[in-house]
């Protein structure tokens, strides 16, 4: 299968800058298997719940890894956190290959090593001097810098593990309100953690989709969860994944692919699980998701849940429709 399979055009002005002002307000597209199409608000999502089904959410935060600061000639430098490595060491991103100290503030510091590896220096907490300094790393399609705002609205509101540099997008919809009636309806609402890491933006570059290797990503899962959704499928109710990835993470587990470092009650590790149509899946039967970029994984992973020409499709009636797309956008349900 090709990357090209997987191409459709997609107009800038859908492209959602921000976020509506209520989060529940977002369109929901419902993809069935027989490839019908609906469209609903994103208030009608618990109508497609019943009593003993699963709902699965990622509880991970985004943290504000958008850092400017000075070099030591003067010129402005941006950075973006990637991955800690150590003690104050850290993996970033930066443009260029430049070598020597960044000063943030007074109170943060930090000496970069070939655009690529920083050492920080600092006074206080570290984790209180990035929120007060950094901004929210929005993706490279919202064409806008942060906002303060962003530090809210670019999290769901059952974020609590931080350690994401992009939103789980689909869980961007939910509000308290949706939470409890989804739970008092007798839905099994349970939550895992992927972090989720910059290969979220990386392009699939490969012709063949086969050839695209995915970077790894942390994740926990506690240890009671495969059995619990093993036990609900086998009851004739459904595992609903809010999101691609949450469904990488319990995917990645439950095939095999991925490496755990730690099964002591919660199973912790790291996953580069690629999904697309083809793959056979062991947990998930249902979606809910954001529209997404022409050739990206997370189309692809869709695309494995229902099928290529279906989504596609299903696409055609969203630009038809005007859907807002990506990470502020409308949401997708696919049955």
């Amino acid at each position: 299968m090709k990357v090209t399979d997987f191409d459709f055009s997609l107009p800038r002005d859908l492209i959602a800058a921000r976020p509506l002002q209520e989060r529940d307000r977002s369109r929901l597209l419902v993809l069935h298997r027989d490839g019908t199409v609906e469209h609903k608000q994103f208030s009608d999502f618990p109508a497609y719940l019943n009593k003993g089904d699963l709902v699965l959410i990622n509880n991970t935060k985004v943290f504000p890894a958008r850092l400017s600061g000075f070099k030591q000639n003067g010129g402005k430098i941006e950075i973006l956190l990637v991955r800690q490595k150590e003690d104050r060491v850290w993996e970033v991103l930066s443009k260029g290959s430049y070598t020597g100290t960044v000063t943030i503030s007074d109170d943060l510091w930090l000496d970069l090593f070939k655009g690529k590896t920083a050492c920080f220096h600092y006074t206080g907490d570290f984790s209180d001097l990035i929120w007060k300094y950094g901004a929210m790393p929005l993706p490279p399609y919202i064409k806008r810098l942060p906002e303060q705002s962003d530090k809210d609205r670019y999290q769901t509101i059952f974020a609590s593990r931080q350690g994401s540099i992009a939103a789980p997008t689909a869980g961007l919809h939910f509000t308290q309100e949706a939470m409890n009636f989804i739970t008092a309806k007798g839905v099994i609402l349970r939550s895992l953690t992927l972090h989720v890491g910059i290969g979220t933006f990386r392009p699939v570059r490969s012709t063949f989709l086969e050839d695209h290797a995915m970077d790894a990503e942390y994740f926990e899962i506690e240890g009671i969860l495969p059995r619990e959704i093993r036990e609900v499928k086998a009851s004739g109710n459904k595992v609903i994944s809010v999101g691609t990835t949450t469904t990488r993470a319990i995917e990645g587990y439950m095939s095999g692919i991925c490496h755990v470092t730690s099964h002591n009650g919660k199973i912790q590790g790291t996953t580069d699980i690629f999904i697309y149509p083809g793959y056979t899946f062991k947990a998930i039967d249902s979606l809910l998701t954001n529209f997404h970029l022409p050739r990206s994984t997370p189309l692809m992973l869709a695309s494995a849940i229902s099928d290529r020409e279906s989504m596609l499709n299903a696409y055609r009636h969203a630009l038809a429709k005007r859907y807002r797309f990506l990470s502020y956008g409308d949401a997708m349900l696919i049955l």
